[in-house]
């Protein structure tokens, strides 16, 4: 995967990281992000404790009606990719006990 890393990229995170409540994140990504793609975000993850639950990719396509590469991709990232879903899975069931 490409380097992507620079200042501006940092910042956004280190801005999101300082976020103190839930509506402090809805008006950030409001104006950062569109509507759209704040909920393709939330359906990739998703899809990822869907997949780490063990459903097949047809079940997660209908329940979330995405594509099944979109699933793919979700699936790519969290078996081989750098671990940020791995570590939002782990967050999220933490967050349940």
């Amino acid at each position: 995967m490409a380097n992507f890393h620079s200042g501006s990229i940092d910042r956004l995170f280190k801005v999101i990281l300082n976020l103190g409540t839930i509506d402090e994140c809805y008006d950030l990504f409001e104006d950062v992000c569109t509507i759209k793609e704040i909920q393709n975000m939330a359906q990739r993850l998703d899809a990822a404790i869907l997949l780490d639950s063990g459903e097949n990719y047809q079940e997660i396509s209908k329940k979330l009606d995405t594509s099944t590469a979109t699933i793919s991709r979700v699936s790519k990232c969290l078996n081989y990719g750098t671990g940020g879903y791995r570590k939002a899975l782990d967050y999220i069931k933490n967050e349940k006990d």
